[in-house]
């Protein structure tokens, strides 16, 4: 499969809702099965996936003197929007590798906000995908393989962790 056709497949951003989990149940997770392999694969799409510099900064000198200007002028952080993604994306790939703990094969606790961070990593490469002026042409397989773990946590049940916490 090529990756527009993989990238085709996830649900419109506007019609998906994040369960409310609020409540102090306990430790909500989406336990799913990811191999070694899988988890090498997400791993080297997201060195692509952070490579990547969507605000043009980087590449573009006048933008980048412009931005340091207001920076020094007005006392304006530089702040980049996808900072935060990514920094959710390695911590969620460090807590899938410790899941594993160098096993072949293991269960991994997805909680909700790994299940967030799958959602936006996978709507995000579509978006970098698809916007002319951003180069990101990922490998087929490592978005497939996105996808088949999103999809897996998405029609997982919610089980409680520590239920004692309920208790609390």
């Amino acid at each position: 499969m090529d990756v527009e056709t993989i990238l085709s497949k996830p649900p419109d951003p506007r019609s998906h809702s994040f369960p409310d989990y609020s409540l102090p149940h306990g430790e909500p997770v989406l336990p799913i099965a990811v191999t070694r392999d899988e988890l090498s694969t997400l791993l080297s799409l997201y060195e692509t996936f952070a490579a990547v510099d969507p605000t043009g900064i980087d590449s573009n000198p006048f933008l980048k003197a412009t931005t340091e200007f207001l920076q020094q002028t007005f006392g304006m952080p530089q702040y980049r929007l996808d900072d935060q993604l990514h920094d959710d994306i390695a911590g969620m790939l460090n807590d899938f590798s410790d899941d594993l703990a160098g096993a072949e094969l293991g269960v991994v606790d997805a909680t909700p906000k790994h299940h967030r961070t799958l959602y936006f990593f996978l709507v995000t490469c579509r978006g970098y995908h698809s916007a002319p002026h951003v180069h990101f042409e990922p490998d087929a397989e490592a978005v497939d393989t996105l996808y088949r773990i999103y999809e897996r946590v998405t029609e997982q049940d919610v089980y409680l962790k520590r239920p004692e916490t309920i208790f609390e």
